[in-house]
């Protein structure tokens, strides 16, 4: 079958430093379209974010990974024909009209050569080189190869991914009972655990349980599952729902420090009546007129703002709070970079406020809004979500007094902060002392006892609450 000169190959791109494989949420071109260079082409799931990826070549696109697929991270996702190009050695594809049978496919991890009459996509999915040890004979040496495997009666190797591979062997799964949903049916780290999930719960074959999840997103495979793994036990009928990559490596990095790192806590109750007081000055200067009811300017610090803001400048005078722990050393940090944690539709993000410490108040109040309106809309890049070398996590909307919020590595601290609410204290005065009610909040530092100890926790923990209780510093 001869080569087509003009094909090039798009792979899953690495779209952050920890990326190793992606999903297919959507492609914003279809197949058999016109591409130009620079133009959005499909919209990628990694594990920080939801990014679009754009085109680096321009010709006639060709898919070769449908929706939902997830695939690692070099591994082919389109073509593209670029017209007078040279091909590369060992790219091909097949011609829209093919005559005779379909060969046997290669035995390797290759994707299988399709022969038959198909679809574009299908074509393009039997098109990727089988693998680089069968040198650059295109498909005529992959159908040889496929044929010789048939003729001596030697089982076809299965073709799945090595993550795949590695969880099917961890999972006691049979490769070649699972139908694979990647390119040309390539057997994807999805695919195993689906079936692995779906034959426990069902005691099913596992191939049954990936038929019905083949080539389907995970929001898809999550309700086709209902009936294949819904059990009529006490718990009722059950529904396996996986996670996306965003959670999946939250669910990793918690777990890997939870295991990790020997923590320790220290709460503190911070008095913010003045902090009250100049919020609310803020606002009055901020809109001169009177206001609707239910508005507020833009432009006001939240009470998050602040604690970022007093956060920032202790670390400046705490290096040590201020630096991240690898491989038994302490790294300290010029950059005062703090991170906030924000609450998406389905997981939980921490995009970054660079140099907070030089940072006014009013700049950090306009960027972290920025920040937290770009997450709930999906837009937020990786670079916004990397390079934190500290974190405040606030649950104080939801009515929470104190909780202990898990380190972020390879930071060393965490703040958690619970809700401000009027409080009865006691105030000491010229007269005595005397109960008065004051707004108050808990905030809790949790800190990694191989960096920091707990004079250090307790002295950066007073500078924070000298600061929030004299707020005038923070607006300089």
């Amino acid at each position: 079958m001869a080569a087509d000169p003009g094909a090039r190959e798009i792979v899953m791109p690495r779209l952050s430093d920890t990326m190793e494989e992606g999903t297919i949420l959507r492609w914003l071109k279809h197949d058999g379209e016109p591409v130009q260079r620079g133009e959005e082409l499909v919209e990628i799931e990694t594990d920080k974010a939801n990014m679009t990826y754009e085109s680096d070549l321009e010709g006639t696109l060709t898919i070769v990974a449908g929706e939902g697929a997830t695939l690692a991270v070099g591994e082919v996702i389109a073509l593209v024909d670029v017209v007078g190009a040279a091909a590369p050695a060992g790219v091909s594809r097949p011609a829209d009209d093919v005559d005779g049978p379909a060969s046997d496919g290669p035995a390797s991890d290759g994707p299988a050569v399709v022969a038959s009459p198909g679809s574009a996509r299908e074509a393009a999915g039997a098109s990727t080189p089988a693998s680089a040890g069968e040198g650059t004979g295109g498909f005529g040496a992959a159908a040889a190869a496929g044929k010789a495997s048939a003729a001596t009666g030697s089982p076809e190797r299965v073709r799945a991914s090595p993550l795949a591979r590695r969880l099917a062997r961890e999972r006691g799964v049979e490769l070649r009972e699972v139908a694979g949903s990647g390119p040309g049916g390539r057997i994807v780290k999805a695919d195993v655990e689906g079936a692995a999930a779906g034959a426990l719960a069902t005691g099913t074959p596992a191939s049954a349980v990936q038929g019905a999840r083949a080539g389907t997103s995970w929001r898809a495979q999550a309700s086709g599952q209902a009936s294949i793994a819904g059990v009529a036990t006490a718990k009722g009928e059950t529904t396996t729902v996986e996670l996306s990559r965003t959670q999946q490596t939250i669910a990793r990095r918690m777990a890997e420090s939870k295991a990790t790192i020997p923590d320790f806590s220290i709460v503190v109750d911070v008095d913010m009546e003045e902090c009250v007081k100049l919020r609310a000055e803020l606002k009055r200067l901020s809109r001169p007129g009177p206001a609707a009811a239910g508005e507020e300017g833009s432009e006001v610090p939240t009470y998050n703002d602040m604690i970022v803001k007093a956060c920032a400048l202790a670390l400046r005078e705490h290096p040590r709070v201020n630096s991240s722990y690898r491989d038994g050393a302490v790294q300290l940090h010029s950059r005062v970079n703090v991170g906030v944690a924000v609450a998406s539709e389905e997981s939980l993000v921490v995009p970054t406020v660079f140099d907070a410490d030089e940072k006014s108040l009013g700049e950090i109040a306009r960027e972290a809004r920025a920040l937290v309106a770009r997450v709930r809309a999906g837009t937020i890049t990786p670079p916004e979500l990397g390079g934190g070398t500290f974190t405040v996590s606030n649950l104080g909307m939801y009515g929470v007094r104190n909780f202990n919020a898990i380190i972020n590595p390879p930071q060393v601290a965490i703040l958690s902060v619970g809700s401000l609410q009027p409080r009865p204290v006691v105030v000491a005065g010229t007269d005595g002392a005397g109960l008065a009610v004051r707004h108050t909040l808990a905030l809790t530092f949790v800190c990694d006892h191989r960096v920091l100890y707990g004079a250090d926790a307790a002295q950066f923990a007073a500078r924070v609450r000298e600061l929030l209780q004299a707020p005038a510093a923070l607006t300089l």
